[in-house]
């Protein structure tokens, strides 16, 4: 939990630096959200927010979506679909590749990705 807030405000906060519509009060009327409940996120004091205002600061930040919900403990809607479609599957496919080094993962992005069926 605290780990998704740091990120947030570490972001917000480079983005900040060089743009002041950036600070706390403004990104958070932008997503939607109270000023002090973004405080909140960001020092961990309450739990990462819902997906759907996850993924507005995950847009707000430039930031993506997947890895915010990740960061956040949460799958978004529509990959949880493809999981539920295959469970088992997905979730061998998931054993596999926890162990595997970033390169060999990418490949098999990649061969998926370009693959012909």
């Amino acid at each position: 939990m605290t780990h998704f807030g740091a990120v947030v405000r570490e972001e917000r906060e480079r983005l900040r630096r060089r743009d002041r519509r950036f600070s706390l009060r403004q990104v958070a009327l932008r997503v939607g959200v109270e000023p002090a409940y973004l405080s909140k996120i960001e020092r961990g004091r309450v739990p990462p927010p819902s997906e759907a205002v996850t993924r507005r600061l995950a847009q707000e930040l430039g930031q993506n979506p997947d890895v915010l919900l990740a960061l956040a403990g949460k799958v978004s809607g529509d990959l949880l679909a493809i999981i539920r479609a295959r469970p088992r599957l997905f979730a061998e496919l998931l054993r596999q590749l926890e162990e595997a080094p970033d390169h060999a993962v990418l490949r098999v992005v990649r061969e998926v990705r370009d693959g012909e069926w």
